[in-house]
């Protein structure tokens, strides 16, 4: 088979690799779909060691090519789609309830940071049972892919939040992450959406998923002008990008009694975070600062394949590029560059 695979530092390239076996319970889907995300040019720049020959990816669907022994759920010929975070279901976080931590920090995240991606033309699924989700017929590839990553990562973000009912929320970026928090922002009922983006086609896609004002963080104060829109701040925060001034702007922004969400992926460059100690009330001005990395199993792809089949918002709106597998170089390469006001590039097999 095909891979679009890290060979060095900031290096990828298709490789030839043997087809993969499934292990007891495990499954191999034969890949139809991908997306491409930026957590896979963080990891080829360097923020997660890799072994050159590694396999990026998170982000495919596909069909049944073979299941191991013990697999009940599935078998070959089944269209089926997997989360980015795939959990065994039986240690002690996954049976805690933090399955996305699986066996330790970051656990659930394997594909890549573990082992082989599944930017492949074949890839390997481990706890299929668990992590594997049918693909009902009534929702496209295209469409079931954002709810292997990006709207499972926007929502939890979200639903850390606690935003109450009519409440307010900031939502630092528009990018894939951010755009689906702002979806899933409004699906829960804000009443107040600002969005923080300065690339007016991210903008224009906030506002129509829901988003009530869109501040330039290139122009715009953006503590000022939410204290401002809010009196006394939002009641939640949400950094869907990752740095030290999204992160210190969410605290500032947030109100006593507030929520500061973390889903960003913060490491480029730095190794620390720093907590502006005035608006975090000196440790003592309630406000919770909650994190998340995108919970992964079966239950919750069927709960947003659920969202997307009803309509309640058409996620391919994010898919601003199209490739063939055979020009998934160049694609990687636009979404590292961000050139072209990329947002989503689909890969097609």
């Amino acid at each position: 088979m095909r891979a679009l695979a890290f060979l060095g530092a900031g290096k990828v390239g298709i490789i030839d690799k043997p087809i993969p076996e499934p292990g007891f319970g495990d499954a191999v889907i034969r890949t139809t779909a991908s997306l491409i995300c930026t957590s896979d040019v963080h990891t080829v720049a360097g923020t997660i060691a890799i072994p050159e020959g590694r396999v990026l990816g998170h982000e495919s669907v596909g069909v049944v090519h073979a299941v191991g022994a013990g697999v009940t759920g599935f078998r070959p010929g089944d269209r089926v789609a997997v989360n980015a975070v795939t959990p065994c279901g039986h240690c002690n976080p996954c049976q805690r309830g933090h399955a996305s931590q699986c066996g330790g920090m970051l656990g659930g995240y394997k594909f890549t940071a573990q082992k082989d991606g599944n930017l492949a033309e074949y890839f390997h699924v481990n706890d299929a049972d668990f992590n594997l989700v049918s693909i009902p017929d009534d929702l496209s590839d295209e469409q079931a892919l954002y709810a292997t990553d990006m709207l499972s990562t926007g929502f939890v973000g979200v639903e850390q939040a606690d935003i109450p009912l009519g409440g307010s929320v900031a939502i630092f970026a528009q990018g894939p992450v951010g755009l689906s928090a702002t979806i899933g922002a409004k699906l829960r009922g804000a009443g107040l959406i600002i969005a923080i983006e300065s690339r007016p086609e991210r903008a224009a896609l906030a506002r129509s998923y829901g988003a009530d004002v869109v501040l330039d963080p290139r122009r715009d104060d953006l503590v000022a002008e939410i204290i401002a829109l809010t009196g006394d701040g939002v009641d939640a925060a949400i950094d869907a990008l990752g740095s030290q001034q999204t992160f210190e702007a969410c605290v500032k922004a947030t109100r006593p009694g507030g929520v500061i969400s973390n889903i960003g992926y913060h490491g480029d460059g730095y190794s620390s975070l720093s907590i502006p100690l005035p608006e975090f009330g000196l440790g003592m001005g309630n406000k919770t600062i909650r994190t998340a990395l995108c919970p992964g199993g079966r239950e919750r792809m069927e709960r947003l394949f659920k969202l997307i089949g009803g309509g309640r918002f058409d996620p391919t709106r994010m898919t601003t590029h199209r490739f063939r597998f055979d020009d998934v170089v160049e694609g990687f390469q636009m979404m590292r560059d961000k050139r072209d006001n990329i947002i989503k590039p689909l890969v097609i097999y």
